[in-house]
């Protein structure tokens, strides 16, 4: 565990070899955690792979599941800290970055602020902390695409709060002293969530959100973060992407990604010219899919100098 301002307790991992290449895996939501299949995006012989839990979620501590953790230092600036923090723990100079959805934002935010420390980017999902972003997935734009679930996420709330602002609703009853409503709240937000990853579309509750504590904590720093738009700045990230000019990267999205549509990662593309845009044609936003992870990954540096193809697995730049 690593202490970080305001004495949250951020976990992390590392994996591969000691001497390997560093990398630093940042997971989406806001709040999902890092996963096990993060480490099967690396060469373990070739990497070494660094994983952590942003604050508020998996192994993390203060747990968001929890009511009275409370979410006001939990803010990009501060995940964005914990980042360096932990760089600088772990004594390492520079580093891949590799982030999916809310990762890829985080992950374009710590390139920008410390430059000097990335060697490479690789983005999948790409989203890049605008409004118009943030107002498509969750105030009402991908409705238009399934209006049935954006409808039902509103008639889980009480009549007076749906047709108001729908994050701000869901926000104050994941935080309502009720269990029963903070639980009822949360699923109904991670039933929306399930509906949009995946092309084509995949009816039900996403496994991971039967967790009840996993989706409470997802729920609520989801909400947490959209309220504030990430207190990023409306564009600020693209505006500020010549800070990454002279890193290199590689952007894949799906074509049919409802929840980050090819725009962003083509918008970014367009500022960063050093930057590969690849598009998946059969995939959506869902990480697992077999093209994503395809092109996400890719042969090993020692396959690369040799011709040869070992079966080993890295991110696609490296």
């Amino acid at each position: 565990m690593l202490e970080v301002a305001g004495g949250d307790l951020i976990y992390w991992e590392l994996c591969g070899n000691p001497n390997g290449k560093p990398a630093v895996v940042v997971h989406g939501g806001p709040g999902s955690g890092c996963q096990p299949w993060h480490r099967q995006l690396f060469d373990p012989q070739s990497y070494r792979v660094v994983l952590f839990d942003q604050r508020g979620c998996g192994r993390s501590r203060p747990h968001a599941s929890v009511p009275e953790t409370s979410l006001s230092q939990n803010t990009t600036a501060n995940l964005v800290a914990d980042m360096e923090l932990l760089r600088k723990q772990l004594q390492i100079d520079r580093w891949l970055v590799l982030g999916g959805s809310w990762g890829s934002t985080l992950a374009l935010a710590y390139a920008e602020q410390f430059p000097e420390h990335v060697t490479e980017l690789v983005l999948f999902g790409v989203t890049t902390g605008r409004q118009e972003e943030f107002d498509w997935l969750f105030r009402g734009g991908i409705g238009r695409f399934f209006p049935e679930e954006w409808q039902r996420l509103r008639d889980a709330l009480p009549a007076a709060d749906r047709g108001g602002n729908i994050v701000e609703a869901y926000s104050r009853r994941l935080q309502h002293p009720d269990a029963s409503i903070r639980e009822s709240a949360a699923l109904a937000w991670c039933e929306w969530e399930s509906a949009t990853p995946n092309w084509p579309p995949v009816p039900g509750l996403a496994p991971r959100f039967r967790d009840r504590e996993f989706a409470l904590a997802f729920a609520r720093i989801v909400t947490h973060y959209v309220r504030h738009n990430a207190w990023l700045g409306d564009g600020r990230l693209l505006r500020d992407a010549a800070r990454i000019a002279g890193i290199r990267g590689v952007l894949v999205n799906g074509r049919f990604d409802f929840q980050a549509p090819i725009v962003n990662a083509w918008a970014l593309h367009r500022c960063w010219h050093r930057s590969e845009l690849v598009i998946v044609n059969d995939a959506g936003h869902a990480a697992d899919h077999t093209g994503i992870a395809r092109e996400v990954t890719g042969p090993s540096p020692a396959s690369q100098q040799t011709g040869g193809d070992h079966g080993a697995r890295t991110s696609r730049i490296a």
